[in-house]
């Protein structure tokens, strides 16, 4: 999905749930329909790789010694992953999410393909309309959508800020302590 271009993203998405429908309610009984469901798995697949990547390249820096030392305290391996390695990656789970949000938004060549008539975004409201002519609800619609999209990423930087503050206070205290 990174390399790959939207279309293509949205084709393959569009010819595997074709393929995995028949094959889901012969198996398992499951009728799997076009709308929010593959539009759901449409987007996770879309944006998982973004989401990776950034978590990724978090833990790449991740320092290993402060997992290893709450072991040896005593702790137990998933008090260490909730009291340490979460409070550590949040800041990139937080970002990778804000872009997932925010690509899974702006999408609309990907929800084209994978959505039912009836079932459609936000975007894909907004984009059948301004094919029509220019009207002011969607210009209206578009600025709130904007507006949303920026106020996230202001909040977001907001709480990565205050949380990288809180991370570099404790070690101050932990290393003069």
């Amino acid at each position: 999905p990174l390399v790959m271009p939207e279309i293509i993203t949205g084709l393959s998405m569009l010819l595997l749930f074709s393929l995995a429908q028949p094959l889901l309610l012969q198996w398992f009984g499951f009728q799997l329909d076009r709308g929010v469901m593959t539009m759901t798995i449409a987007h996770i697949t879309f944006t998982m790789a973004y989401v990776t990547v950034v978590v990724q390249s978090r833990l790449a820096g991740f320092d290993d010694s402060l997992e290893e030392a709450a072991l040896d305290l005593g702790a137990r391996p998933a008090k260490v992953f909730f009291r340490i390695t979460v409070p550590l990656i949040l800041p990139a789970i937080l970002s990778g999410w804000l872009l997932a949000f925010t690509l899974s938004w702006d999408d609309v060549v990907i929800s084209q393909f994978v959505s039912a008539p009836g079932a459609n975004t936000l975007p894909m409201v907004i984009f059948s309309r301004v094919r029509l002519g220019v009207n002011p609800a969607v210009n209206a619609l578009a600025t709130i959508m904007v507006l949303i999209v920026a106020l996230g990423v202001v909040l977001s930087a907001v709480l990565m800020r205050r949380q990288e503050r809180r991370r570099k206070r404790e070690e101050q205290m932990a290393a003069a302590g």
